[in-house]
């Protein structure tokens, strides 16, 4: 089959197309025949060498993965040939305490798709049946990767950690990047008023078809001045910071009393330093969100099939174009997510 390994991380990363064996599957797991793959700024930091930490040799990147099942091991009872599915971010044991409580992004004692494990990078990929959804055959199976990650983890970080309330404000920021886009969009079907901060003019109108009530350009004010302006001062419920450290200080400034930020990105790795009073006087709670499990994929599936939000997809590239992507990525030139795909015909 044919994968895209990462055979050297650095500022300049070096990947290969190369021919790997197709995986085997045993026991609980499952072969999927990789029909997209999304493009995640995690993969993108794994590239750059920014997170090494448990990262496979030679590892074929890439958890956001939709396909058909090919082939299950003898203990999968409700996966079969043919079925339509997506995964979310983590190859889950399925018999730890997290995944018993719908934890299977942080399972104890599973690996990280495209991370500590091979990913969706190639034709195939084997996973545990308890890493994949069954996905309704209507879907489109070329943007149904996106369902998992960003969309799934979006929506865990409004339902589950910022417990986001109909009416409520709501702030994103990087809001074209691949989980803002789905932030704004997934914020309004919750019911809230959102803001969405972004540095490109030329996302505006693209911004505002997908749900954003205000968008807030940055670089020509101070944009916690504009948000405060356009809230009569009392600033937002919840925060959605899809960025980081870059505007970790300025999306604090914006939260209202009792108002939640948030973090779901970091896209530079650095430190931040902040003044404790702008928490303590704020009653303010800052909130670590990250992956979805397969309850949370099922609920933008949900919403994707009531036709309440949608992916968004920026291209579609085979994965040969791999450098074009991570470079336009880098530029920050582009709305919603880049999406990779094997089924091209290759030379």
């Amino acid at each position: 089959m044919k994968a895209l390994v990462l055979q050297r991380p650095g500022p300049r990363p070096q990947l290969a197309l190369k021919d790997l064996p197709v995986p085997q599957v045993s026991g609980d797991q499952i072969l999927v025949r990789v029909e997209a793959c999304g493009l995640c700024y995690h993969d993108v930091l794994v590239m750059r060498g920014v997170l090494r930490r448990g990262v496979k040799d030679n590892v074929v990147l890439g958890h956001e993965i939709s396909g058909i099942v090919e082939a299950v091991g003898p203990e999968v009872d409700d996966f079969r040939a043919g079925d339509p599915v997506a995964s979310i971010q983590t190859d889950a044991c399925g018999r730890c305490n997290r995944c018993a409580y719908g934890l299977e992004h942080r399972c104890v004692d599973g690996h990280g798709i495209g991370h500590g494990t091979d990913g969706g990078f190639a034709e195939y990929v084997s996973l545990r049946a308890t890493s994949l959804v069954k996905l309704p055959p209507e879907l489109d199976l070329t943007s149904a990767c996106l369902l998992g990650c960003p969309m799934g983890v979006v929506q865990r970080a409004i339902r589950k950690v910022g417990k986001v309330l109909p009416g409520e404000k709501v702030l994103v920021t990087g809001a074209g990047g691949g989980l803002g886009a789905h932030s704004v969009q997934l914020a309004k079907a919750s019911g809230a008023v959102v803001y969405a901060v972004t540095r490109s003019y030329s996302k505006v109108e693209d911004l505002e078809s997908l749900g954003a009530d205000q968008v807030l350009c940055v670089g020509e004010l101070d944009f916690p001045e504009v948000l405060l302006a356009l809230t009569e001062d009392s600033g937002v419920d919840v925060a959605l910071d899809t960025v980081g450290s870059p505007l970790f200080n300025s999306t604090l400034r914006c939260l209202a009393q009792y108002g939640r930020l948030v973090l779901l990105g970091e896209v530079q790795g650095e430190d931040v330093s902040m003044a404790l009073a702008e928490i303590i006087f704020r009653d303010a709670s800052i909130l670590g969100s990250s992956g979805a499990g397969r309850d949370d994929l099922r609920s933008a599936v949900e919403l994707v099939q009531q036709k309440r939000v949608h992916p968004v997809v920026a291209q579609l590239m085979p994965l040969e174009r791999w450098q074009e992507a991570y470079d336009t990525m880098a530029n920050g030139n582009h709305m919603g997510r880049f999406v990779l795909t094997p089924n091209w015909n290759y030379p």
